[in-house]
């Protein structure tokens, strides 16, 4: 099984190739969908949550003001840390289930799409680690544009996470999105002609055929040396 890691920055364009795998039938695994679950009213996450930042930060329904969390976590960094150490077993976890259930549906390759891929160490599990970079005045420049924001919030967003040229040292496969779409298309296919070439032994080995074939060969083996005997 080939474990693709794809990660970025905010407004890098991340989400854009994660949906450009989708649509070429390559699943992926969402961390951002994994932690929206684990927030939930009632769940374990929810709970350690709301513990740790009180209730002010419940809509009346008592789901969590993401918002308002964001808000929060973004402008103060020991609270960010907090909240991610709060969070990171509940999401491990659900990206492992996710992954597994992908396992046993029997896809050869997978995305794993996490933000903070090489901040919660989520990397060793990955190769090729793909990073989604754009060049800093774009991004400021994107961030403001989406998301409306002043120059001094969407730096402060920007700021809050690993900068992008670090992450493009620690990559196998950099993706260049600072040009249009169609560029941006064009440098995809390349990507996924590349990763979509035949597994290694060891991939194909951890994958449910590899799985299957172990179990078979194990079979016959026992079968051989009892007849040996």
């Amino acid at each position: 099984m080939r474990i693709l890691g794809l990660t970025g920055g905010i407004a890098s364009g991340k989400s854009t190739v994660s949906n450009l795998f989708k649509l070429h039938g390559v699943p992926v695994v969402d961390a951002d969908l994994v932690a929206r679950d684990v927030l939930k009213k009632g769940t374990g996450g929810w709970k350690k949550v709301v513990a740790a930042f009180g209730e002010d930060i419940l809509l009346d329904t008592g789901e969590v003001d993401r918002a308002k969390l964001g808000h929060i976590v973004f402008s103060d960094p020991d609270k960010r840390q907090l909240l991610n150490r709060l969070l990171a077993p509940y999401i491990s976890s659900g990206i492992f289930w996710e992954m597994l259930k992908l396992w046993m549906k029997g896809y050869n390759i997978i995305v794993l799409d996490i933000p903070l891929l090489f901040e919660a160490k989520m990397d060793k599990w990955t190769k090729p680690i793909i990073v989604v970079w754009v060049d800093p005045e774009t991004q400021l420049q994107r961030l403001m544009e989406r998301d409306r924001t002043s120059v001094e919030e969407a730096k402060n967003r920007i700021q809050a996470q690993m900068p992008l040229d670090l992450k493009k040292t620690k990559a196998d496969i950099v993706i260049d999105n600072t040009g249009s779409h169609e560029e941006l298309n064009e440098r995809f296919q390349r990507v996924l002609t590349h990763v979509s070439k035949p597994l290694t032994w060891s991939e194909f080995a951890l994958s449910r055929q590899g799985a299957f074939v172990a179990s078979i060969l194990v079979f016959v083996g026992v079968i051989i040396c009892r007849k040996t005997l």
